[in-house]
């Protein structure tokens, strides 16, 4: 279509069209201007109320219910009566658009508000609803992730947590330094810990702690590989998730021939032999590597038993 006419002048449409455009930026910068203003008039009015949602879950449907227990009240007087307030009953089609006007202010507080926050050493696991505002996380953003962890969702690695569609980017860079999410002590935890790590799931936490007794307690992560099945990728999956706490060490030199081949690493032979080397040798040589040298253990399982925690003779 030809912007001009044949005399070099721009036709009316042209110019029609033209002005409508001029219009309609005008109207939508005006628009943005009017929400914008809204905004700001809405978060200044409610901080200079000292508006703060209160954490106990105070909802739309209690303000509905307190405008019905008003205007029941004012019913109750009687047409005519007073009781000395100048404001009409709420009725409950009032009680509903006011309802709704404040769960719409309440949403631009909660959107564009600036929000003060710290920066604490927390568990993303365990830290409360007043933890997780505090850190700078609104209200909504909050009971998102302890719904998450009420639903069986756990954070076991940092990196889990900035996963989280309500934590921005840069909020977890600001966060990752003071996210502190303990590792699971193998020696202390029971099936239901065992279950909600990476890649376990109950036959293997069974076997978990199943193993653990039948060792008198772990000594070393790599023991898990004993476990039928467990596999090295499984191990890595979750290697960084745990450690070995404190247990008992094993009281290699003091239990009897049928005690001793109860153990993983040893049988009825090395058992026996054990109760003769122990018979046989002075105190100053009963050592796991002499044990070694002798020929008394396994080949295989004999390292495996030098790297366990063994009480002194």
């Amino acid at each position: 279509m030809k912007q001009k006419g044949s005399s070099g002048k721009f036709s009316a449409a042209f110019k029609t069209g033209a002005i409508s455009l001029a219009f309609l930026i005008i109207g939508y910068q005006a628009a943005l201007f009017i929400h914008q203003a809204s905004v700001e008039a809405i978060v200044a009015q409610e901080g200079n109320a000292g508006h703060s949602r209160p954490s106990s879950g105070h909802s739309r449907q209690e303000d509905s219910r307190h405008y019905r227990q008003e205007d029941s009240r004012h019913s109750r007087q009687g047409p005519g009566i007073s009781d000395g307030r100048s404001e009409p009953a709420m009725t409950d089609e009032s009680a509903k658009a006011s309802s709704r006007t404040s769960a719409v202010r309440e949403e631009v507080v909660e959107k564009y508000a600036r929000r003060s926050y710290e920066s604490f050493p927390f568990d993303p696991n365990t830290a409360t609803l007043e933890d997780l505002q505090r850190l700078g996380f609104s209200l909504k953003q909050a009971q998102s992730i302890l719904n998450y962890r009420q639903a069986g969702g756990r954070f076991h690695r940092p990196s889990d947590f900035a996963k989280s569609f309500v934590v921005a980017d840069s909020v977890y860079r600001r966060l990752e330094p003071f996210i502190r999410i303990p590792s699971l002590d193998i020696n202390a935890a029971d099936s239901t810990a065992f279950d909600q790590l990476p890649g376990i799931g109950p036959y293997y936490a069974a076997k978990m702690v199943e193993y653990r007794e039948e060792l008198q307690g772990y000594s070393f992560p790599e023991q898990l590989l004993d476990i039928w099945n467990f596999g090295q990728e499984r191990l890595d999956g979750l290697i960084d998730l745990i450690e070995v706490g404190d247990s008992a060490p094993y009281p290699l030199w003091t239990l009897s021939e049928e005690e001793l081949q109860e153990h993983p690493y040893l049988d009825r032979h090395s058992a026996h032999a054990i109760i003769l080397f122990r018979e046989n040798s002075p105190k100053e040589q009963w050592t796991v590597e002499n044990l070694l040298k002798a020929g008394i253990l396994d080949a295989e399982k004999g390292p495996k038993l030098a790297r366990c925690r063994i009480a002194s003779p």
